[in-house]
């Protein structure tokens, strides 16, 4: 195995997060943060919009993935 095959990050992604912490940077250089925010409430407002508030609510119940562990804060 290589270097970049062979490499443990531990319980978090250090890879993974550099990547979502730099499409982050970029969408938000391009500034389509209003676009975006502005077609998600044309979706919460369209015939889709129940299902997502139900995710939503779902959501912040805490436990999307049913593995027993509850945020305490989620509903906050």
């Amino acid at each position: 195995m290589d270097d970049k095959t062979s490499r443990v990050e531990g319980e978090g992604s250090y890879s993974g997060t550099k990547a979502y912490n730099d499409s982050t940077a970029e969408f938000l250089k391009k500034g389509k943060v209003e676009k975006a925010a502005k077609e998600a409430e044309k979706a919460l407002d369209s015939k889709e919009g129940a299902e997502l508030k139900a995710a939503e609510a779902k959501g912040k119940e805490g436990d999307p993935r049913h593995m027993g562990k509850a945020v305490p804060d989620a509903k906050k």
